[in-house]
């Protein structure tokens, strides 16, 4: 178990305080032809992490570790799925399964809380790291989620981590944030679709709300008096006092604007690529989040992988630090009944490749 805890701290929601690792933003867009795209980064600013995702057929079977150990909650995959995980193959933070059901963890920080620890319970008990594989293997839709909700114990592996809080999608458009507050399950119907991290979701809602003056395109000229007209500097001047600091409102306001704005494709592979566009904003570069003493090496960046996920073609993309190049896993080409799990790196080998230009 104590390797578990070590991992676990290591992991890109854990650990560090809110300043380091709280830097998860989410969107979501819909295309012209009602494709519906869900995307999100996914940030630890400590040290390179080992990420990779993991195919899950129907009947794998599932254990959930608690604090005292492997001996959580048993559940068997009702659904194969497709999850992208941090460090430790249980713990995956984004996914989808085979009937379109999307699930992402964000790191929540101070405001979430589960219920008190019970080990009499274990047999009913989930570990918060593992809600999103239990969700991704149990339910095809939102609905089914809320109803077993009362038949579980939600918990962490550790206090000092901090809470979680989760985004539910469905590939209608139905999109859910489920927040843990004083061992209380709430769930919110995201219909911005824009998700980041601490405080609620709630907050966050209202808090646009100190921004109605922010507009696309450029603001009009200003006649302040005779002889004297402000005019804009630049285009896109309606959106000045967008602020621009990777603080998890900063950021949910920054996505909402960015995401609401954005044109409407015809289809759902150029929405993911525009996905991956609005995306690039939240990219964190290495040492902005550091005093310069403290600066990791060998990271290019905090935003260690970036996902994006067509959940009507069924298609889960990515991109990481090392390799901003997008990849695929088309889970249409999957037999769920009959492939073996198995889990594999994100990168092979993290080092960007770049082609070169033959000049003739």
């Amino acid at each position: 178990m104590k390797r578990i805890f070590i991992l676990f701290v290591a992991i890109v929601l854990g650990g560090l305080a809110a300043t380091d690792a709280d830097a998860c933003t989410g969107i979501s867009l819909t295309a012209r032809d009602g494709s519906q795209v869900v995307a999100r980064t996914v940030e630890w600013a400590a040290t390179p992490m080992q990420c990779g995702y993991v195919v899950a057929p129907r009947g794998h079977a599932h254990r959930s570790y608690t604090p005292t150990g492997d001996n959580g909650l048993k559940y068997v995959s009702k659904y194969g799925y497709v999850g992208i995980y941090t460090e430790y193959e249980p713990f995956v933070v984004e996914g989808v399964n085979e009937t379109g059901l999307s699930a992402g963890l964000f790191f929540f920080p101070q405001y979430g809380d589960y219920a008190p620890y019970d080990q009499a319970a274990n047999a009913k008990t989930l570990c918060d790291m593992q809600f999103v594989s239990w969700v991704l293997s149990q339910f095809s839709t939102i609905d089914e989620v809320k109803e077993a909700m009362n038949e579980i114990d939600l918990v962490t592996l550790n206090h000092k981590i901090g809470a979680v809080h989760w985004r539910i999608a469905e590939p209608g458009g139905r999109m859910v944030v489920l927040e843990v507050v004083a061992g209380v399950p709430h769930f919110y119907e995201n219909t911005l679709g824009v998700l980041t991290n601490a405080p609620g979701f709630e907050w966050h809602m209202t808090n646009l709300n100190n921004y109605v003056n922010l507009e696309p395109g450029s603001a009009p000229d200003l006649v302040l008096k005779p002889g004297i007209t402000l005019q804009p500097l630049g285009h896109g001047s309606g959106m000045l006092g967008l602020p621009g600091d990777f603080t998890s409102p900063s950021r949910f306001v920054r996505a909402s604007f960015y995401q609401t704005t954005s044109p409407v494709w015809d289809n759902g592979f150029d929405t993911v690529v525009q996905a991956f566009h609005i995306l690039n904003n939240f990219d964190i570069p290495i040492g902005s989040q550091h005093a310069k003493a403290d600066i990791p090496k060998g990271m290019p960046s905090a935003t260690q992988f970036t996902a994006a996920t067509d959940q009507t073609a069924m298609k889960l993309y990515y991109r990481t630090a090392w390799n901003s190049n997008i990849r695929c896993i088309d889970l249409k080409k999957i037999d769920f009944k009959n492939v073996s799990y198995q889990s594999h790196p994100l990168d092979k080998v993290q080092e960007q490749p770049v082609e070169m230009v033959e000049i003739g």
